[in-house]
């Protein structure tokens, strides 16, 4: 198996309650890493991970209102680390582009609301797709979602069809005046319909 060289989060984007912040920090600690919380002036916090590399992997966490929010990237070369940072972005439902650096290629992890929806591993200058994610349910709702529209617009046309058969048939130009404020609103809902 290739051995990976370092892991470099990209682009990253997470937002946390203040809860979710102390359970942030608590993940690091579980994993047993050297881990250094700073809290600056302006409520803002900076995280400093120490790496193999005897460097420190710091993410700043600006408060935005009740929330902190990271946005920004960094290189981790402990492979531990690196782990701890995967299951951060998974458990806090981060946005993120991972680069796994390996002897000769690398893939390219896309995370969205923490789950892989795509890798691509790039070699020699080229890329492969090696997964992307399929969201069946969501395909198939929307599809069920269209046979609905469909049915509800079959049912506004028979209204229309049958409000249009009352006014041909009424003596009075009050209910004809009442029908065709019937049909405006039958015709708004199914431009409403075909627009879906």
């Amino acid at each position: 198996m290739a051995q990976r060289l370092a892991t470099v989060y990209v682009k990253t984007s997470l937002i946390l309650t203040e809860a979710e912040m102390s359970k942030f920090t608590q993940l690091f600690a579980e994993q047993q890493m050297n881990l250094q919380v700073k809290v600056l002036d302006n409520g803002n916090q900076e995280l400093a991970l120490e790496d193999d590399a005897a460097q420190d992997c710091i993410l700043t966490f600006e408060r935005v209102g009740n929330r902190y929010r990271f946005s920004g990237s960094c290189r981790i070369t402990n492979p531990k680390l690196a782990n701890a940072m995967r299951k951060a972005v998974a458990q806090f439902k981060g946005d993120a582009i991972v680069h796994r650096i390996y002897t000769g290629y690398t893939m390219v992890y896309h995370y969205e609301q923490g789950t892989a929806v795509q890798i691509i591993e790039c070699k020699d200058g080229s890329e492969k797709l090696v997964y992307e994610y399929k969201d069946t349910l969501g395909s198939l709702q929307k599809l069920f979602d269209r046979i609905d529209v469909e049915a509800a617009i079959q049912v506004t046309h028979i209204e229309i069809n049958d409000l249009l058969d009352e006014r041909n048939a009424c003596a009075t130009e009050d209910e004809k005046s009442a029908i065709d404020l019937k049909l405006g609103a039958l015709t708004q809902k199914l431009f409403a319909l075909e627009a879906y």
